[in-house]
């Protein structure tokens, strides 16, 4: 059975920094890349990462393009997402997601909230 379970929900101060995890099983997990996408409250869902199989290319949108940096450790099953000068506007459910190389199977987790708020 597949699982994606994401953690590291909180809440943040304005300018402050946040990890997220995303922990997978019950697939190959070094042919599939490993995204990240949120949706803010009101809005729709929204791309911000992306990271191959192999963990050599990093993808990630340009608005927030050096604020964030995804990894992932393949002997762990496991994709971070490290979010820095957090800002209201990222306050989101964000979601791990796992999309085969090929392009065939796509996983999503459950989503893990982060707000962002003095």
């Amino acid at each position: 059975e597949v699982h994606l379970v994401e953690s590291g929900e909180g809440l943040v101060q304005p300018g402050g920094s946040l990890t997220l995890s995303c922990a997978a099983s019950g697939f190959t997990f070094e042919t599939y890349t490993m995204s990240w996408v949120r949706e803010a409250p009101g809005k729709g869902l929204e791309w911000i990462s992306a990271i191959s199989g192999n963990g050599f290319s990093t993808y990630y949108a340009e608005s927030m393009k050096g604020r964030i940096a995804t990894s992932r450790d393949n002997a762990r099953n496991t994709a971070d997402l490290q979010m820095d000068s957090l800002t209201p506007e990222d306050t989101a459910v964000y979601f791990c997601n796992a999309a085969h190389r090929s392009g065939g199977t796509n996983y999503w987790g459950r989503g893990t909230q982060v707000t962002v708020s003095s």
